[in-house]
């Protein structure tokens, strides 16, 4: 073998690295959710941030199914951080920003004609999730940190199981939002368990 021929072959251990990375660059969504997760709970976010998540993330669901446009759920990660700003700006909480323009949609969906089913199973989710994210917002704060990181676990079923049906929402975004919402939910219930009983 001359050495011509030892350079045209890459050693192996380089062949299994190349292999590696596009397996990790299409998990993008997952290491994406967990970073925004880990860095939220270093950055020690309350209750109340918790529960914008859990809403947003369901404002997001509801805006693909309403406009019947999966890609839109991605605009609404965005979208609904700037409906939160633009109600605490002019004075209301955010959760009546974030009611009227999910009114809005459901009223633009019907209006548009998109399959029923999608948009009413999206509307109550919203509904459930969204009522207990204010209502985490209104109680006292240790169990509002419960009942917030228990909406946002929760909410995660939800990925999971548009993630497996690949339906309403893009297949990324459900991954992105299920390692966003699991492991932030969890750790902030293992948060307020260590925090021990109200003083």
């Amino acid at each position: 073998m001359g050495i011509s021929d030892r350079s045209a072959a890459p050693p192996t251990d380089t062949r299994a690295g190349a292999a590696r990375r596009p397996a990790l660059l299409r998990r993008w969504p997952s290491l994406l959710g967990l970073a925004v997760a880990t860095a939220t709970l270093a950055a020690g976010a309350d209750r109340e941030g918790l529960s914008i998540t859990v809403a947003v993330a369901a404002l997001c669901y509801l805006g693909a199914a309403a406009l019947g446009r999966p890609w839109v759920a991605w605009a609404g990660v965005g979208g609904g951080g700037m409906v939160v700003a633009a109600s605490e700006l002019a004075g209301a909480p955010w959760w009546a920003g974030v009611g009227v323009v999910a009114a809005l949609l459901v009223v633009a969906g019907l209006a548009g004609g998109v399959p029923r089913a999608p948009l009413a199973a999206q509307a109550a989710a919203l509904l459930g999730y969204g009522g207990l994210a204010v209502t985490a917002v209104l109680v006292d704060p240790r169990v509002g940190l419960v009942l917030a990181g228990l909406a946002l676990a929760g909410h995660g079923i939800w990925d999971a199981i548009h993630y497996r049906r690949a339906a309403v929402v893009p297949r990324s975004l459900a991954e992105f939002c299920m390692l966003l919402d699991v492991p932030l939910g969890v750790g902030f219930l293992v948060l307020a368990a260590v925090a021990g009983p109200p003083q």
